[in-house]
Parts: C-alpha cells; sequence; structure tokens
C-alpha cells in the first residue's frame, strides 16, 4: 500500500508519520486490495477546540474509493477516529460487496428528467474543475460508492448501457439514475 501524509497548519514529524502509517497499515489486513492511501492532517483556528484538528483519509481499493473524515481536540485522537471510522466503513463495504446482488429492473429503468434553470451569463463563475477516473460499475455497486463517500451523487460508467451515468440520493431515500441521451 502506498501512503501518504500530508498536513495543512500541521508539521508532519517523524513521531506523526509513524503513528499514521501504524493506524492505517492495520487496515490493509482487513481490506488486503489497498492500492493507495492519502491522509490529510488540518490545523484551523476555532473557538470549539473539540475540533481543532481535523483528519481526512482516502483509500483507493480496486476501483473503490472509501472515505472518512474526524475532528477532534488532539491529532492523534483525530487519527484514531478516522481509523476507526474507516474500519466500520471497510465492513460495511465488504458486508455489501459479498451478498448477492439483484438488480432492481424498475429502478434502472427509470428515467429521471430534471430541468435546468437558466441562469444570467454574468452569475455564472467556474471556480473549481475536478477531474477523476469512471470506475465501470453497475448502478448498483455506484449507490454502494456514494453512500460509502458520504456524496450526494456519483459518477460512474455503466457497463450495461456503456455510457457515464449519475446516481444520486432521492429525498425519499431512494436512488435516482441519470442516463445521458442524445437528441
Amino acid at each position: 500500500m502506498n501512503l501518504t501524509v500530508h498536513g495543512r497548519n500541521v508539521v508532519i514529524s517523524d513521531r506523526v508519520q509513524d503513528y499514521v502509517e501504524k493506524k492505517v497499515g492495520r487496515l490493509e489486513k482487513y481490506l488486503p486490495q489497498i492500492r493507495e492511501a492519502r491522509t490529510e492532517l488540518v490545523r484551523r483556528e476555532t473557538r470549539a477546540s473539540a475540533d481543532r484538528y481535523t483528519a481526512q483519509l482516502t483509500i483507493w481499493a480496486g476501483g473503490q474509493i472509501l472515505r472518512a473524515e474526524e475532528s477532534s481536540e488532539d491529532l492523534f485522537a483525530s487519527v484514531d477516529a478516522i481509523a476507526d471510522k474507516m474500519y466500520r466503513q471497510i465492513e460495511r463495504f465488504k458486508g455489501r460487496r459479498f451478498k448477492s446482488k439483484r438488480r432492481d429492473a424498475a429502478a434502472a429503468a427509470a428515467a429521471v428528467e430534471l430541468s435546468a434553470t437558466q441562469l444570467p451569463d454574468d452569475m455564472v463563475k467556474i471556480v473549481r474543475t475536478k477531474q477523476f477516473v469512471a470506475e465501470p460499475m453497475l448502478p448498483e455497486e455506484a449507490a454502494e460508492q456514494m453512500e460509502l463517500l458520504g456524496h450526494d451523487f456519483f459518477v460512474f460508467y455503466n457497463v450495461d448501457t456503456r455510457s457515464l451515468n449519475i446516481v444520486y440520493g432521492r429525498r425519499d431515500g431512494n436512488y435516482g439514475l441519470l442516463q445521458p441521451r442524445v437528441n
């Protein structure tokens, strides 16, 4: 496993590096296919000392991404918390992964239409661009990945339709699938 540790407003001493490597390294025995792990440690000046140190851990394992983030008043406690949280995510991920997968034909066939509101040209401003690898997977796997990441939507390459799709969480607790169509 390739582990990188970055710090923002935090000096990554040998002691901190070793501690993170020890904690994150233990996760590999629960999920051996971990290729890469990235830990970001951030110190913020806040009124609430309980949120002073934030640790974020992102793991890439066999085409899947798992992410955990925790804040506390101590840097080492934050690292402990993300390791524990990631362990729970790995257990949940493995449980979902190895259960038999049934396709929900009704959900996959449902077409979702979104109406876009036009904004004046002077109000549209792109402030960030992000590139990512769209992993080939089924919509059900994409929904699992979205839940594991804690995101509202997830872009993926649908192996059934051979196109980019977006799965998103609906307010009613179900999922929606956006499949682009060219007129």
